[in-house]
């Protein structure tokens, strides 16, 4: 693990390059005493070049935390672009509003507070991009909303979907069973096609999962 944490260090000094308004954002997330689950810099780049390839304006996050992804998604979007983030506690979209215009790409974004299976229901479609990464049990839900919210060729990315292969087997805690049958969902959904990939790195032994809608 000490090798894969190292390697993600060096990967992000030599191509994804060191960045003062997402250091800083990250800062501000552990002062604020959330946790560090944010996407790796590596990944973020990862989402900002996917919005950029696929010509992405319009972006829907379900999960900002401190906005770290956030930022980076809006960065792939056209200036006219919008991303629109759910998040559930306060707090933490307060903390991802001051990141956010730190680095230059409030503009860009709203964040919505409140759970998020309360949001999705009064928003309209359709997105171009979602990035869907907040409570897992609740992923299924999610994945269903992010599809209904969708147009032909919108692309859907799923974090966590590994957790250190805890969704090998039947049993597991709620966020497990969540992962488990958004897997399920994306492999049998007549409107989408999607693939998982494992992932190694500062975050141990994960993965993702992309979709795009038919």
């Amino acid at each position: 693990m000490s090798n894969w944490a190292e390697m993600d260090r060096y990967l992000n000094r030599t191509v994804v390059q060191p960045d003062d308004a997402l250091d800083a954002a990250v800062e501000n997330t552990r002062n604020a005493g959330m946790p560090a689950i944010e996407v790796t810099a590596g990944q973020g780049k990862f989402l900002m070049l996917l919005a950029r390839i696929h010509g992405a304006r319009r972006v829907l996050e379900i999960g900002t935390l401190g906005g770290f992804s956030t930022i980076w998604l809006a960065r792939g979007i056209p200036d006219d672009g919008t991303v629109e983030s759910c998040e559930f506690e306060p707090a933490h979209a307060e903390v991802a509003r001051r990141n956010l215009e730190g680095a230059g790409v409030g503009h860009k974004v709203t964040v919505h507070v409140g759970a998020a299976l309360d949001t999705l229901p009064t928003l309209t479609g359709p997105y171009d991009l979602f990035f869907i990464d907040a409570d897992k049990a609740n992923n299924p839900e999610y994945l269903e909303w992010a599809v209904k919210l969708s147009g032909p060729g919108s692309v859907i990315v799923l974090d966590n979907v590994v957790r250190g292969g805890a969704v090998l087997g039947e049993g597991g805690d709620d966020d497990v069973r969540g992962i488990r049958r958004a897997l399920e969902i994306l492999g049998t959904h007549p409107r989408l096609e999607a693939t998982a990939l494992q992932t190694v790195g500062s975050k141990d032994w994960d993965g993702f999962a992309v979709a795009v809608v038919n």
